[in-house]
């Protein structure tokens, strides 16, 4: 909100200028600037002509104009004199105080701030100056939480997460672009990854039931300073990228859990390329592989290599299975009944398809 004083400045200037007084009063009729004392003493007249579909009356000689905001009448603007002239004065005060207004707005709106905290447009003295103005505690425990919803300009998300997360109890809701709404969530002591983990899931979870959206959520890690949270912004979005090559099928990733999932994201391209080269030098590679090898692999691996529980689980054959992973052996080189080979390969594994990902953006 503007104060008192910079409203003052503004129309003491212009009235000096102009020689037009002019008065500035809230919607209940409680003078906030004036450069005269010589206008209305029944406020009646003013709060009528707020609640009035109009937005501009003379009385007198004294034109009245709203100074609005997003629609909504903020101020009730008077400009004394009944000539063409302080009609035009008025029109330019309220035309100024619309700019101030506007511009005040900007500068210490909380969506604002934090937009422009999470995408380090802010000098560092400007993220605790502006935290102090806007009442934000600078010091607390806080983690950012990312929906991707996945359409455009689609504001369910947003609402729905405004409806269950209020600025008063530490928590904001607020987007940087068109398809993913974030969540800067306030921690009490003691929360920990585990309740992080779990609001996530209950946030994919009521955004299927009330909204049908299909939203694939992140968290960064936790910080205990202001200017950190876009270092957890970053680290999720990462957790979003990461989790869509590395672990599709999960509609919750969390930084924490990435693991090595994180170091082969951050790899190029060409050192990737020649570690496949390097581990099956021209034979085939699993990318080209049949998906009932591919599958059974994985089940495989998720058994600990345990080729009786696999084989129970798949409801084949032993002897079935060992023929599988033979044929594996075959094509690519590497038997997964042994460790080493088994951990090469399931790098491999995710190497591939971290290049498919790196050739769909492409």
């Amino acid at each position: 909100m503007i104060s008192a004083q910079t409203i003052k400045g503004s129309i003491s200037e212009l009235g000096a200028i102009t020689k037009v007084d002019l008065c500035v009063m809230d919607l209940g009729g409680e003078v906030v600037a004036s450069t005269t004392d010589t206008f209305f003493s029944d406020i009646s007249i003013i709060t009528s002509f707020a609640g009035s579909p109009v937005d501009s009356q003379v009385i007198g000689d004294v034109h009245l104009f709203k100074v609005m905001d997003e629609g909504d009448p903020l101020y009730i603007l008077l400009s004394k004199g009944d000539t063409e002239q302080a009609y035009m004065v008025g029109k330019i005060a309220v035309s100024q105080l619309q700019a101030l207004v506007l511009a005040y707005k900007e500068r210490y709106d909380r969506n604002n701030f934090f937009q422009n905290l999470l995408l380090d447009n802010m000098l560092m003295i400007d993220v605790y100056n502006r935290a102090r103005k806007l009442k934000i505690e600078a010091a607390a425990h806080r983690v950012i939480i990312l929906v991707e919803t996945g359409r455009m300009k689609d504001n369910n998300a947003r609402e729905l997460l405004s409806g269950m997360f209020v600025p008063h109890s530490g928590d904001y809701v607020t987007a940087v672009d068109e398809n993913s709404v974030i969540l800067i969530k306030t921690l009490s002591k003691g929360e920990s990854y585990n309740e992080i983990h779990d609001l996530a899931t209950t946030i994919v979870d009521m955004m299927n039931t009330e909204a049908l959206l299909n939203v694939r959520v992140s968290y960064g890690t936790i910080v205990e300073e202001i200017r950190d949270l876009s270092k957890s912004f970053k680290e999720a979005k990462m957790a979003l990228e990461v989790g869509k090559i590395f672990n599709a099928e999960s509609r919750v990733n969390g930084y924490n859990t990435l693991g090595i999932g994180r170091l082969i994201y951050q790899l190029p391209e060409s050192l990737c390329k020649m570690f496949i080269d390097e581990i099956f030098e021209g034979k085939e590679i699993p990318s080209d592989l049949d998906k009932e090898t591919l599958s059974t692999i994985e089940k495989f691996f998720e058994n600990n290599l345990n080729v009786s529980e696999t084989s129970r689980q798949l409801f084949v054959h032993r002897n079935t299975l060992v023929y599988r992973i033979e044929k594996l052996e075959k094509s690519s080189g590497l038997d997964v009944r042994k460790f080493d080979d088994a951990l090469t390969f399931k790098i491999a594994i995710m190497v591939l398809n971290y290049m498919k990902y790196l050739k769909s953006r492409t």
